[in-house]
């Protein structure tokens, strides 16, 4: 599993980083721009990413705006509805704007911070990313 963790809070950052890297190859993005400009990247090598961790709250463009782009960009390059990439919002804020918003950009899931690894992984599980 590859995987892309935006995060510009370095405790959250390694934290999911320690949890994902058992599971295969992982990157990072610490701001909005990064993190848009390591999707494209990844897709122009042919290794795309599998899964984004990706925080709502970041500098440069924010995680709404960064899951917006993302899914501008499957849908202009014509990627397989049935295969997007996973996306799993993560906040510290349990906000039910930022859920709504979140889910209606066509994120995933929605993870409060701290996040528990038992919970990313059942989520991993449910996604039919790991088993």
């Amino acid at each position: 599993m590859r995987s892309l963790i935006v995060e510009d809070e370095f405790t959250s950052r390694m934290q999911i980083k320690y949890f994902l890297e058992e599971y295969g190859h992982c990157d990072i993005a610490v701001n909005g721009l990064e993190a848009v400009e390591a999707y494209k990247m990844a897709n122009d090598a042919k290794k795309p990413y599998d899964l984004i961790c990706l925080d709502i709250n970041l500098p440069e463009k924010n995680g709404h705006q960064v899951l917006e782009e993302i899914r501008k960009m499957e849908e202009e390059t014509g990627k397989s509805p049935a295969n997007p990439v996973k996306i799993f919002m993560t906040t510290a804020m349990d906000s039910m704007r930022n859920v709504i918003d979140a889910y209606y950009g066509l994120c995933d899931e929605y993870l409060t911070k701290p996040i528990e690894k038992e919970k990313l992984v059942a989520k991993l599980r449910e996604h039919k990313l790991i088993r």
